[in-house]
Protein backbone atom coordinates (compact mmCIF):
# COMPACT_ATOMS: atom_id res chain seq x y z
CA UNK A 1 0.00 0.00 0.00
CA UNK A 2 2.58 2.79 0.84
CA UNK A 3 4.49 1.81 -2.66
CA UNK A 4 1.26 2.34 -4.35
CA UNK A 5 0.29 5.27 -2.61
CA UNK A 6 4.13 6.83 -3.13
CA UNK A 7 3.91 5.93 -7.03
CA UNK A 8 0.28 7.14 -7.93
CA UNK A 9 1.10 10.58 -5.71
CA UNK A 10 4.05 11.32 -7.22
CA UNK A 11 2.31 10.62 -10.82
CA UNK A 12 -0.66 12.47 -9.85
CA UNK A 13 1.01 15.69 -8.78
CA UNK A 14 3.52 15.23 -11.85
CA UNK A 15 0.31 15.59 -14.04
CA UNK A 16 -1.01 18.14 -11.96
CA UNK A 17 2.01 20.40 -12.09
CA UNK A 18 2.62 19.83 -16.06
CA UNK A 19 -0.84 20.55 -17.22
CA UNK A 20 -1.05 24.36 -18.78
CA UNK A 21 -4.23 23.76 -19.35
CA UNK A 22 -5.38 22.94 -15.46
CA UNK A 23 -7.19 25.97 -14.02
CA UNK A 24 -6.94 24.90 -10.46
CA UNK A 25 -3.25 24.23 -10.60
CA UNK A 26 -2.30 26.06 -8.04
CA UNK A 27 -4.86 25.90 -5.98
CA UNK A 28 -4.44 21.97 -6.03
CA UNK A 29 -1.05 22.45 -5.38
CA UNK A 30 -1.30 24.67 -2.54
CA UNK A 31 -3.72 22.91 -1.03
CA UNK A 32 -1.55 19.16 -0.62
CA UNK A 33 1.49 21.04 0.37
CA UNK A 34 -0.49 22.72 3.13
CA UNK A 35 -1.61 19.59 4.17
CA UNK A 36 2.28 17.91 3.61
CA UNK A 37 3.45 21.22 6.05
CA UNK A 38 0.71 19.73 8.81
CA UNK A 39 1.82 16.55 8.95
CA UNK A 40 5.47 15.78 10.23
CA UNK A 41 5.31 12.42 8.40
CA UNK A 42 5.68 14.04 5.16
CA UNK A 43 8.66 16.48 3.68
CA UNK A 44 6.32 17.83 1.27
CA UNK A 45 3.07 17.45 0.01
CA UNK A 46 0.52 14.86 1.51
CA UNK A 47 -1.95 13.78 -1.28
CA UNK A 48 -3.09 10.25 0.55
CA UNK A 49 -4.48 9.99 4.23
CA UNK A 50 -1.99 8.42 6.32
CA UNK A 51 -4.45 5.47 7.48
CA UNK A 52 -5.41 2.59 5.92
CA UNK A 53 -8.81 0.69 6.58
CA UNK A 54 -9.21 -1.56 4.07
CA UNK A 55 -12.96 -2.72 3.02
CA UNK A 56 -13.53 -6.07 1.29
CA UNK A 57 -15.40 -5.65 -2.03
CA UNK A 58 -17.41 -8.54 -1.39
CA UNK A 59 -20.35 -8.12 -3.58
CA UNK A 60 -21.02 -6.61 -6.47
CA UNK A 61 -23.54 -3.84 -4.33
CA UNK A 62 -20.68 -2.98 -2.40
CA UNK A 63 -18.42 -2.53 -5.27
CA UNK A 64 -21.00 -0.51 -6.99
CA UNK A 65 -21.06 1.96 -3.68
CA UNK A 66 -17.88 2.43 -3.68
CA UNK A 67 -17.44 3.24 -7.04
CA UNK A 68 -20.32 5.55 -6.70
CA UNK A 69 -18.97 7.07 -3.43
CA UNK A 70 -15.29 8.00 -5.51
CA UNK A 71 -17.22 9.47 -8.77
CA UNK A 72 -19.61 11.56 -6.23
CA UNK A 73 -16.28 12.98 -4.38
CA UNK A 74 -15.41 16.20 -6.92
CA UNK A 75 -19.27 16.74 -6.83
CA UNK A 76 -19.29 17.08 -2.97
CA UNK A 77 -16.22 18.63 -3.05
CA UNK A 78 -17.70 21.53 -5.38
CA UNK A 79 -15.32 20.83 -8.07
CA UNK A 80 -18.29 20.11 -10.95
CA UNK A 81 -21.94 19.55 -11.14
CA UNK A 82 -21.78 16.01 -12.32
CA UNK A 83 -19.54 13.25 -11.49
CA UNK A 84 -18.81 12.87 -15.44
CA UNK A 85 -17.70 16.44 -15.96
CA UNK A 86 -14.62 16.03 -13.47
CA UNK A 87 -11.77 15.20 -15.72
CA UNK A 88 -10.13 13.31 -13.79
CA UNK A 89 -13.05 10.70 -13.00
CA UNK A 90 -13.65 7.07 -14.86
CA UNK A 91 -17.06 8.73 -14.36
CA UNK A 92 -17.62 9.40 -17.92
CA UNK A 93 -16.50 5.98 -18.85
CA UNK A 94 -18.80 5.18 -16.68
CA UNK A 95 -21.59 7.47 -18.60
CA UNK A 96 -20.58 6.13 -21.73
CA UNK A 97 -17.92 8.05 -23.40
CA UNK A 98 -13.92 8.14 -23.35
CA UNK A 99 -11.51 9.73 -20.16
CA UNK A 100 -8.25 10.77 -19.76
CA UNK A 101 -6.83 6.99 -18.56
CA UNK A 102 -7.71 3.50 -19.64
CA UNK A 103 -10.01 1.53 -17.53
CA UNK A 104 -11.42 -1.65 -17.16
CA UNK A 105 -14.87 -0.81 -16.81
CA UNK A 106 -16.70 -3.34 -13.65
CA UNK A 107 -20.20 -4.50 -14.55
Amino acid sequence: MRDLKKHTSKTILKAIADNPQESRKEWMLWMFERAGRLNSNNQTFQFWQQHNQPIELNSNSLIEQKLDYIHQNPVEAGFVWEPQNYPYSSAIDYAGEKGMVDIILLS
